[in-house]
């Protein structure tokens, strides 16, 4: 049987290690379309690129919270 310690830490690690995945391809997938939108309209590419730093910014801010979530739950467990 494992202890309560050790399936914290790894549910700590595969929640981080999805964490860091997920933010990272929503990212990916914001910067491709705004690539996309400006490559389409150039002319509004000060627009899109405002829209995409609020959205990377929004998107960094949940990963990090995710990833203090993950190392509570670490701390949490005695």
């Amino acid at each position: 049987m494992l202890e309560p310690r050790a399936l914290a830490y790894f549910a700590a690690g595969i929640g981080a290690g999805l964490t860091i995945m997920g933010g990272a391809a929503g990212i990916g997938r914001l910067a491709a379309a705004a690539m996309e939108g400006i490559a389409r309209q150039p002319n509004s590419a000060g627009d899109i690129r405002a829209a995409m730093i609020l959205g990377a910014g929004l998107i960094e801010g949940v990963t990090f919270f995710a990833l203090i979530v993950a190392i509570l739950l670490v701390l949490a467990v005695k």
